[in-house]
């Protein structure tokens, strides 16, 4: 009796916290399908600012940081990207916050290929959505929430489907497609739901740990037994000027650090007693983890070394969230299942909706009157 009561209890739970977020949840997976290529679809539909001719001598990262500060006035570069690619553009961000600037320069004539807001870029409306749903923190709010709420279908959605006898394991792992309308939707619900659940998990405590300070502060107690705190060192000379050829000497010493090929980004602080911060891509990690270093901003001498393998336990765990959450983790075959993942996940909430149409249809369904014959005494 215990059993069934608490199976009611969840299917009411599901049903209706699946009732109220479902729009949601349907937003933020297409929007998921879309960024699950994002990084192979953005140089595929923005060719002319991605690619350029190459020629044999590439401009100093210097050079590079001072074309992208002419062309917005009054502002700094924030973050300066080389790609490692010969025929790939260099990208630089201006300023910080939702006014930041973008700029594409061709690294080996200087010409400015695109500049506009950063957060007007396609990729980036289509994040918002995702993360946001375009309404900033309120939106934030609405979609780690959802997230929470999706995290709970997903389990509650096992236990509705777990059978009550063993012979209807069987018919629980598959669609009867020959079924009717009715039947054929609850499989489509129950069945796809089931084995989407177990990857619908692991993306939905991901989301939860990108949407909540507290959900990663638990990571680094839980990794590391404290909360951990990047904070950018200090410039080691102090001088009012920066030596000539700065940044490109930091650029020299990130690859002489860290010989292999990949991309170079620089962050810049706003302030000029901060040091720079180098990081270096590499195929032999994931997306967003890089091997770092500190620079003195004025004299590029070497202040830290930070490699990937020797950040803490609680750091690797935070930075292997971003890809797995998007599916870049282990290249294209993870990004194809969470493609396929979210776009199966847009048909949960509408399947769903339509099981509670069809009960709520039979329960305002008038009952038949019985007519019985009867039969007249004949006198």
């Amino acid at each position: 009796m215990a059993k069934n009561r608490f199976k009611k209890v969840m299917g009411w739970l599901h049903l209706w916290l699946g009732l109220i977020s479902g729009t949601v949840l349907i937003l933020v997976a297409i929007s998921g399908c879309i960024l699950s290529f994002e990084a192979e679809l953005e140089p595929v539909l923005f060719k002319e600012r991605h690619f350029v001719k190459t020629f044999p001598n590439r401009l100093s990262a210097d050079s590079l940081l001072l074309i992208a500060n002419s062309v917005y006035p009054g502002k700094k570069t924030s973050k300066l990207i080389i790609n490692a690619e010969p025929d790939r553009s260099a990208e630089a961000r201006i300023g910080k916050g939702p006014e930041m600037k973008v700029v594409y320069i061709d690294p080996y004539t200087g010409k400015v290929l695109y500049k506009g807001l950063f957060q007007k870029q396609f990729f980036r409306v289509v994040r918002n959505v995702h993360r946001y749903l375009l309404l900033g923190e309120t939106g934030k709010a609405i979609t780690g929430f959802s997230c929470i709420i999706c995290l709970f279908l997903s389990i509650s959605g096992i236990v509705i489907w777990w059978p009550a006898n063993k012979s209807a394991i069987k018919q629980r792992f598959k669609i009867k497609w020959n079924a009717k309308s009715k039947r054929l939707n609850w499989d489509l619900h129950a069945v796809t739901g089931f084995y989407l659940s177990f990857f619908l998990i692991l993306i939905t405590l991901t989301g939860i740990v990108m949407s909540y300070d507290w959900a990663e502060n638990l990571i680094y107690k839980l990794a590391d037994g404290k909360v951990q705190k990047e904070l950018t060192p200090k410039n080691l000379v102090r001088i009012k000027q920066a030596k000539p050829g700065v940044l490109q000497k930091i650029e020299d010493s990130m690859n002489a650090l860290y010989p292999n090929a990949g991309r170079l980004n620089f962050n810049i602080p706003p302030k000029g007693g901060l040091a720079i911060m180098g990081q270096k891509e590499s195929e032999q990690l994931p997306p967003g983890c890089t091997d770092a270093a500190y620079f003195d901003s004025k004299t590029g001498q070497l202040i830290k070394q930070q490699p990937f393998a020797a950040v803490s336990l609680g750091t690797k765990i935070k930075k292997y969230v971003l890809p797995l959450h998007s599916g870049s983790i282990y290249g294209w075959g993870t990004k194809i299942l969470a493609f396929a993942v979210s776009l199966f996940t847009v048909s949960l909430p509408v399947t769903g909706f339509l099981i509670w149409l069809g009960k709520r249809k039979k329960k305002k369904k008038p009952l038949a009157i019985k007519h019985t014959s009867k039969k007249l005494a004949t006198v």
